[in-house]
């Protein structure tokens, strides 16, 4: 059972789906997540957390981004995590009851998968790749994260909403 009211995740995902797309797109081809794209998923939640969401609420995700900033530095210097990887789950975790952290943290593991799958098959595909011939991902050793940040992001105030 997920714990985020079902009202606040309907209005929540449209912003939040669209933001987490482009920084989708951004990670793709550029291997980046820029500020104004973390910050602007921050932004959402600042504006219209307050009318969505019991006050207490609303006011635990500013810890839970705090304590999810922390572990993106911790990971940024001791994992190899991208550090816009970490800022836009420090900002992704404000959206996220405590109570709801297994299915994230499930849902997560199975885009982490999937989307790694995915970009290493797409990457293969000659046909994409003279599409796409500026897109750093496929040359880069790394994978780019916020694919599957953002599959889980979406996919979780969709549930919210829907289920």
């Amino acid at each position: 059972m997920i714990s985020l009211p079902s009202q606040a995740a309907l209005w929540f995902l449209l912003p939040v789906a669209l933001v987490s797309f482009i920084a989708a797109f951004n990670d793709l081809k550029r291997m980046k997540l820029p500020n104004v794209v973390v910050l602007t998923l921050a932004a959402i939640y600042v504006v219209m957390g307050p009318f969505l969401l019991p006050f207490e609420q609303y006011l635990w995700g500013f810890a839970h981004a705090a304590v999810m900033y922390v572990v993106a530095i911790f990971a940024y210097a001791y994992l190899g995590v991208g550090a816009g990887d970490g800022k836009f789950a420090a900002a992704m975790s404000m959206f996220i009851p405590f109570a709801d952290l297994a299915t994230v943290l499930t849902l997560f593991a199975a885009f982490l998968l999937g989307a790694f799958f995915a970009h290493r098959l797409v990457r293969a595909i000659p046909l994409v790749r003279r599409a796409t011939p500026d897109w750093v991902s496929w040359e880069h050793r790394k994978f780019p994260m916020g694919l599957a940040l953002t599959g889980t992001m979406v996919t979780y105030l969709a549930l919210a909403a829907f289920i």
